[in-house]
């Protein structure tokens, strides 16, 4: 029998340690199915710092978090051993070598991760260790940014850049790339055509509300058909209104509810791994922020748990 949340029957939401949905410690089992990770790394940021606190924030925001997920008609503890894998350590220094330790704590992890950042750079090596278990995977990047430009300052990684190197690494599988939520400007046309030779698809925000979330979801479903998945959640897909604490807010985003419901359209996909990232707390209010992405890393625990005996 699986071990799942503590009893908020017997122990009050608000109080013993903040484990994410305040779930088992790894040390706490025999084996974990699914694991949340944390990774408190925001050296990659290029405008407000702060994702280093993510993780914290989010996991102190999932307390409120309920065993049965209704909207997808799944109770993901009982189908799937979940644990609270801890903080991935990572230099707050030396962005190669954070990327290094990401990457190799990743592989130790025998299960399929969720991870909370921490800023997007920490994408890239957990699309490396997810590609040596499954070969290139289809993604699926929920964000107001492309996320696929070449340096910024000279630098090849940061926040802005993990996705093409991802490409040029032979990571992604290039027919089954799409972005959501894109908005704002942007730098030059170049910015778009250098995406779509990269291999990505965009739905941007506007195309969420103009087209419907039942068409945006048969696109993305076409397009990943049966790949392995990972999906990236930059918290910053959400308009300022439903997620403030953010590094790089753009005006014009999804609600809540619409990457919710994106989300729970991709059940059955062959989901193997994913993050949800970005989230700044100091700029937070009331735990808007942190309570949203508690409920997407939520909702892609119960997108693994739904296709547990598959993986």
């Amino acid at each position: 029998m699986n071990r799942g949340p503590v009893d908020s029957t017997r122990v009050p939401r608000f109080a013993g340690p903040a484990t994410f949905a305040r779930l088992p410690r790894l040390d706490e089992v025999e084996r974990a199915d699914v694991a949340v990770v944390g990774v408190p790394f925001d050296t990659g940021v290029s405008y407000r710092p702060g994702a280093r606190f993510g993780p914290a924030a989010v996991r102190e925001a999932s307390r409120l978090l309920r065993p049965y997920h209704p909207g997808l008609d799944v109770s993901p503890f009982e189908r799937a051993q979940v644990v609270d894998a801890g903080d991935i350590a990572a230099n707050p220094y030396d962005i190669g070598a954070a990327i290094e330790a990401i990457e190799g704590a990743a592989d130790e992890l025998d299960a399929r991760l969720v991870t909370i950042g921490g800023d997007h750079t920490i994408a890239l090596p957990l699309l490396r260790s997810v590609a040596k278990r499954h070969g290139p995977v289809a993604l699926v990047h929920f964000d107001a940014h492309l996320d696929t430009w070449d340096t910024y300052f000279g630098a090849e990684y940061t926040h802005g850049t993990p996705f093409r190197r991802a490409v040029e690494e032979g990571i992604l599988d290039t027919e089954a790339l799409s972005h959501v939520g894109i908005r704002g400007p942007l730098y030059g046309k170049k910015d778009l055509e250098d995406d779509r030779r990269l291999g990505f698809g965009i739905l941007t925000a506007a195309d969420v509300l103009r087209r419907g979330l039942d068409e945006v979801i048969d696109v993305l479903r076409q397009r990943v058909g049966d790949r392995p998945m990972y999906v990236s959640v930059d918290i910053d897909v959400l308009d300022p209104a439903h997620a403030p604490g953010t590094g790089t807010p753009e005006a014009g985003g999804l609600t809540s509810r619409e990457l919710l419901e994106i989300l729970r359209g991709l059940a059955g996909c062959h989901l193997v791994g994913a993050d949800v990232v970005e989230v700044a707390p100091a700029y937070d209010h009331a735990e808007i922020t942190s309570v949203a992405a508690s409920h997407v890393a939520y909702d892609l625990i119960g997108l693994l748990a739904i296709q547990e005996k598959r993986a």
